[in-house]
């Protein structure tokens, strides 16, 4: 196993590249905020598969937390982060400073995406994917043309930054990857660290409301208010849970199904809520029976 080396600096990182496409090579690029799960770790051990140079990114984006977040305390261990993606098979892992990313502080120039970021967690994170659209931008830049991971958990997320590298048209190819669960069906997620116990066990209540929406939809329910009628009937039987939204989109474009949904068409469930102190997310995907 090849020892991972840290860079901080971009520049470091446009002569890594560089070399490795000059004889051939193809880059596969792993956008982080740390503090590492399984589910980044998919990520990476899906760039090695494909890729014959992997760099991971580290940097905890202040453009996309409004004051109000959680900024500050969000979790950072950058030892243990390099160790967990060194076994991944990282080569590299990029942790540039907010000086080195923003060297004359918040940037000018910014990147958004009408429509796209226009609902859901657009609405209950004001600015939040002008924030992702740009740093994400930033990195895609940094890096050059290669492949870049992306975890299907965050779903509005990916498409947010898929229509943004092709709108832009970035050299880059955005690969989605499934979302990575616990045992018990709880989504990855670095805020899972700040569920207590009784949170933990509420936290469920998400999945079971996927998984409810999908029975009913596969039973022949049709009408798409009654698929998410459903999600939020299960969440509001949870005490410590507090609902955010619920939602049955068009996957690529994210407006809400009309009804009767059509056979055959693929959908996608969304649903957030708050347990504790984390917002958790999670999205599936239902097809339309024929």
């Amino acid at each position: 196993m090849t020892q991972i080396r840290l860079v901080r600096t971009k520049a470091e990182i446009h002569e890594l590249h560089d070399g490795v496409r000059n004889w051939g090579g193809l880059v596969g690029l792993v956008p982080t905020m740390g503090y590492l799960h399984a589910g980044h770790l998919s990520l990476m051990t899906a760039a090695r598969s494909r890729c014959d140079h992997v760099t991971a990114t580290l940097f905890v984006n202040p453009l996309q937390f409004a004051p109000t977040e959680d900024l500050a305390s969000y979790p950072r261990d950058l030892d243990r982060d390099l160790g967990l993606a060194e076994q991944a098979g990282v080569d590299v892992m990029f942790a540039p400073d907010v000086e080195e990313m923003y060297p004359d502080g918040s940037p000018l120039t910014t990147v958004s995406v009408a429509q796209l970021d226009a609902r859901w967690e657009g609405v209950s994170r004001p600015g939040h994917f002008a924030g992702v659209a740009t740093v994400v931008a930033k990195l895609f830049s940094i890096a050059g043309p290669c492949l870049a991971f992306f975890g299907e958990k965050d779903y509005q997320q990916l498409q947010v930054v898929r229509r943004m590298a092709a709108d832009l048209d970035l050299r880059v190819e955005v690969v989605g990857c499934p979302t990575v669960r616990e045992p018990d069906g709880l989504a990855l997620s670095s805020r899972n660290v700040y569920l207590e116990r009784d949170e933990r066990r509420a936290a469920l209540c998400l999945r079971r409301a996927l998984d409810t929406a999908i029975a009913a939809v596969e039973r022949g329910e049709r009408r798409a208010e009654a698929v998410t009628a459903t999600m939020v009937a299960v969440v509001g039987a949870e005490p410590l849970a507090e609902l955010d939204y619920a939602a049955l989109v068009d996957p690529a474009t994210l407006e809400p199904a009309t009804t009767p949904l059509q056979p055959g068409r693929e959908l996608r469930l969304l649903i957030t809520a708050r347990v504790g102190r984390p917002r958790l997310l999670d999205n599936a995907a239902v097809t339309v029976p024929v």
